[in-house]
């Protein structure tokens, strides 16, 4: 039975809450982006409010096993220092009794990485690369049938469950999911997961209209599910990025040295069949910024997208295009944003994508909802200031593309249940 952290009783109550704290460090193991540190806060501290304590539990990076450029100690000062008292380090996930049984209303304990241990993610690791298919068979039914006591272990530390690490919910770990199950009446999703939640649902379940989706990015394959599911949901995509090049050429356009996925030609044909069907409007880019050489400072020029020189590709979407998306991002009532118009990495073709963020925050000021995920479009709205200017920006990218999918996502369904 689910509960909220808003009426439950925590009070003389341990809790174990699965964060999302994957932040970079730089070589000196200095964190050089604490946004996923400061978003768990919320949730944290309530409960200390509440009369709990916390057992904290993440992962950092993909160690292949115990190593310390990995090690979650690096960001025990940070973490002390946002929820404002001193937390406690155990250096071993699976050896933490004593340490969490030690803890009194009001305290707080990190554990050591919990991908230190093959039974997180349920994989079997160190298999030879000539392993037979029964070996691979063997290793991992022993991991799995580790995985059981490795969940039960972080289980016993605590009386209640927390979820808030949205950028993990789309997979189906020991923290993320199978803990739940030792919880079954007191298990909740933090404030973060809620907010992600509710966001998503806001776009693909409760949406004002029009409702618009704006999908960029540099490969059709990676976004196909995306678009297929939002094709019959929507009532405008804008289509822009790399992928764009490949629904241009199914159309009989000359690209040049454009990316493309020629063979996913058929797939957006039939995408674009359905939103006529539908009578959903498809935007694509008309005039692109063209580049001689996929680098910052290569020769750039304008071409109608539907007619690049051979030599040349698109590298970011021109300011004609952007004025016929900024018309309709203006004239809808909620918005969805995954995934840049240009080569965003590069300064010099970074221009259209920021223009979109620009949108984005004057469409909410005009009273439109807008949900922004994903790594670049997330550096967007945040590097020109405007990520308090739109109406939420989701912390996992995978997570949210796999929601928009329209997948029941494992971390979820395991508090829902």
């Amino acid at each position: 039975m689910q509960q909220y952290l808003d009426n439950y009783d925590f009070a003389g109550k341990k809790a174990i809450v699965r964060v999302d704290f994957n932040v970079p460090l730089n070589d000196k193991f200095e964190i050089t982006d604490d946004t996923r540190i400061r978003r768990a806060m919320p949730t944290l501290k309530k409960i200390l409010e509440k009369g709990g304590s916390v057992i904290i539990m993440s992962h950092l990076g993909r160690p292949k096993g115990v190593d310390d450029k990995f090690s979650l100690r690096h960001i025990v000062d940070r973490v002390s220092e946002l929820l404002g008292v001193s937390v406690a380090f155990a250096p071993d996930c699976q050896k933490a009794d004593d340490a969490a049984a030690a803890l009194v209303p009001g305290q707080a304990l990190l554990l050591e990485n919990l991908r230190f241990y093959a039974e997180e993610e349920g994989k079997p690791r160190g298999l030879k690369e000539d392993a037979s298919d029964e070996e691979k068979k063997a290793a991992k039914a022993a991991v799995k049938a580790s995985q059981k006591e490795f969940v039960k272990k972080l289980a016993s530390y605590a009386d209640c469950y927390v979820n808030d690490a949205f950028g993990t919910a789309h997979r189906a770990h020991a923290s993320t999911a199978l803990i739940a199950e030792y919880f079954p009446n007191d298990k909740m999703f933090g404030y973060l997961m809620e907010g992600e939640i509710k966001a998503i649902d806001n776009v693909l379940k409760n949406a004002q209209r029009p409702l618009t989706a704006i999908i960029g990015g540099s490969k059709v394959s990676s976004k196909l599910a995306v678009l297929k599911n939002l094709v019959g949901k929507v009532d405008n995509l804008i289509i822009g990025g790399g992928m764009g090049y490949t629904f241009i050429k199914a159309q009989g356009g000359q690209i040049g040295k454009s990316l493309h996925e020629d063979e996913l030609i058929p797939d957006a044909l039939a995408i674009l069949a359905e939103a006529k069907e539908k009578g959903v409007n498809v935007s694509l880019s008309v005039k692109t910024i063209g580049g001689q050489a996929f680098e910052n400072d290569t020769p750039q020029r304008i071409f109608d997208t539907h007619a690049i020189d051979p030599e040349w590709e698109g590298m970011d979407a021109a300011p004609e295009s952007i004025e016929n998306w900024k018309k309709i991002i203006l004239a809808s009532k909620t918005i969805l944003w995954n995934g840049p118009v240009g080569v965003f990495e590069l300064p010099n073709f970074a221009k259209g994508t920021l223009a979109i963020a620009e949108a984005l925050a004057e469409a909410t000021e005009k009273g439109a909802y807008t949900l922004v995920g994903g790594g670049d479009s997330v550096a967007a709205v945040t590097q020109m200031g405007y990520a308090d200017k739109v109406s939420y920006v989701s912390t996992g990218g995978g997570a949210m593309l796999e929601a928009i999918e329209g997948k029941v996502l494992p971390g979820i369904a395991a508090i829902q249940d």
